[in-house]
């Protein structure tokens, strides 16, 4: 076989879940994506929302299982040879659609080819089939390297955590709510005081409600350096339960900027400005506070965007007075206050 040699990796990756402005939520998922040739392997799919097989979040003795597949220790789950390498996000099942490709070893290496978009149990490599990818010829102690490191390490994290803090108990406990709903666990507290150092270690982010004090803000940083654990702090823009979810998702995303599909988002007067990394499907969905402290929100783009960076246009009714963009692509999730 006459594939060029390329590089093999693996990077901690998330689908980043939410609220979405009609009403539906995607769910969070940690995992582990491929990195061929210094680039996650994703990236090369336009417009795909999916995990690699790898997620944090499957029993231990399945992670395992399918390390070993991809090390060609196991049968191939699908005939011809042919591994899922991405699959849907919220229930992994294969009539939704995944991306599969052959895998197999040619002397010491490891080759990835034959990539295609599969609904059943058999690929149609004619009319869904992935050409222009692939195939990837690894070495095979690169390979085995790290995949290998996976199985001592085990599953990629544990489920994540967050700690709410604030005096508005009510909206709190309704983000509490839509963290707990797309899979992200949450506890609320007025303050840490009294709070273990173990405990506070084991949260992945702080995020203040708006009525949080600068001296309960203080006093919590502090605890938590104390306590020796280095964690994002979100100050909560808008009492607007979606717009939290979206500021914690970001804040949860501690992957290199280079291996995200967003990396920047501002927005000011009519026109809202995001930078994107590869090609992908980005929504812009914004959000304004009227005078009586109500919430409107709506999606302003939703379409495919080169690599680059765009100027979108908002319409003025929908960020007038108090207003916020998110900027969403599968995996990145950005906020922006829109300035006046």
């Amino acid at each position: 076989m006459s594939a060029e040699y390329a590089t093999f990796g693996l990077a901690p990756a998330i689908r980043s879940g939410g609220l979405l402005a009609n009403g539906d939520y995607q769910v969070h998922r940690d995992f582990v994506d491929f990195v061929v040739d210094g680039r996650p392997l994703l990236f090369r799919l336009c417009d795909l929302d999916a995990v690699s097989p790898l997620a944090s979040d499957v029993p231990p003795a399945v992670f395992t299982d399918r390390v070993r597949g991809l090390l060609l220790e196991t049968e191939a789950p699908l005939p011809a040879g042919r591994y899922v390498v991405y699959g849907c996000p919220e229930c992994a099942d294969l009539a939704c659609g995944a991306v599969t490709a052959v895998i197999e070893r040619d002397g010491e290496d490891f080759v990835w080819r034959d990539f295609a978009w599969q609904t059943d149990e058999h690929a149609d490599l004619e009319f869904n089939g992935y050409h222009g990818i692939g195939p990837f010829r690894f070495r095979g102690a690169e390979y085995r390297a790290a995949l290998a490191a996976l199985l001592d390490d085990g599953s990629p994290g544990a489920r994540r955590r967050v700690l709410l803090i604030g005096p508005r108990v009510a909206l709190l406990a309704r983000l509490a709510a839509a963290l707990r709903t797309i899979g992200v666990g949450a506890d609320i507290a007025q303050d840490a005081e009294g709070v273990t150092a173990d405990e506070l270690r084991a949260y992945d982010a702080v995020v203040f409600g708006r009525s949080a004090g600068a001296g309960e803000r203080d006093a919590v940083r502090r605890a938590f350096a104390a306590a020796g654990a280095d964690v994002p702090c979100v100050d909560g823009l808008a009492p607007a339960v979606p717009l939290l979810v979206a500021q914690t998702e970001h804040a949860l995303d501690r992957s290199p900027r280079e291996q995200r599909r967003l990396t920047e988002l501002t927005a000011a007067g009519d026109a809202a400005e995001v930078e994107v990394t590869s090609s992908c499907r980005v929504r812009l969905t914004a959000y304004r506070v009227d005078r009586l402290s109500r919430t409107h929100a709506r999606d302003v783009f939703d379409g495919v965007l080169e690599p680059g960076r765009h100027r979108v246009p908002l319409d003025p009714r929908a960020v007038r007075g108090e207003a916020f963009v998110v900027a969403r692509a599968a995996g990145t999730v950005l906020v922006a206050t829109v300035g006046r």
